[in-house]
């Protein structure tokens, strides 16, 4: 049998290859550089990071953590040592600031939450200590991308006006309550604050002082009164 020389084109033809990279991608690192580079923009989480129950850091878990126990017959009373692990499940739920479903781990509890808060967005946005607590490093993370948004813009605007306070953004407030601005623009909060309370303790020794004023003269007024009678 006669062997059939190769064609041209495929002596010609480009060899595709792959492109070779050392760079490992963001699911292959350690959990300690994903959070570096996932909170690098934005400001730190108060309550910092989860060293016992790593994965917490990733999702919404409710500050839930594993917990342990003993399991005991009912026959002989033997005990044998067990662990309780949340009950965590992958779910999108449907977020209105950013107009996306979000991929999210989330605890059963937590889901409960957010059905009955009115969404992910009401539950992201809360504004109570233990809410912020419960969130974690990723919702902290997700709660800073809906505060970017126009919507959640909006809504804070309106609940200043609302609320008699003064448009714009917190170096603007500063700014009209005579707080210090650097020259790159970042305003000097303990030194603003420091400001602010120092004229709100002026305020105060001034109506204490006007009210003494006050029922003094009131009581002089009593004495003359008390004369006159007299």
């Amino acid at each position: 049998m006669a062997c059939r020389a190769p064609s041209t084109s495929s002596l010609t033809a480009p060899i595709l290859r792959s492109a070779f990279h050392t760079t490992p991608c963001l699911s292959a690192r350690p959990a300690a550089s994903q959070l570096a580079h996932q909170h690098a923009t934005i400001p730190p989480y108060p309550h910092g990071i989860s060293h016992w129950y790593k994965q917490s850091n990733f999702g919404l878990y409710g500050a839930s953590r594993p917990q342990s126990g003993n399991t005991v017959s009912s026959r002989t009373e033997t005990k044998n040592r067990r662990k309780w692990f949340p009950n965590i499940h992958s779910q999108r739920l449907w977020s209105d600031a950013l107009d996306r479903f979000v991929r999210v781990k989330v605890q059963a509890r937590v889901l409960r939450t957010i059905d009955k808060v009115g969404g992910l967005d009401e539950y992201l946005l809360g504004e109570k200590v233990g809410r912020v607590r419960e969130l974690g490093m990723g919702g902290w993370a997700l709660r800073w991308r809906l505060m970017r948004t126009e919507k959640v813009r909006e809504r804070f605007r309106m609940q200043r006006v609302a609320m008699g306070l003064p448009e714009g953004g917190y170096e603007e407030v500063m700014k009209a309550e005579g707080g210090v601005v650097s020259e790159g623009g970042a305003v000097d909060r303990e030194r603003a604050i420091d400001q602010i309370l120092d004229k709100e303790t002026k305020r105060e020794d001034a109506g204490v002082e006007l009210g003494n004023l006050e029922v003094a003269q009131m009581g002089e007024v009593a004495e003359e009164s008390s004369r006159a009678t007299v």
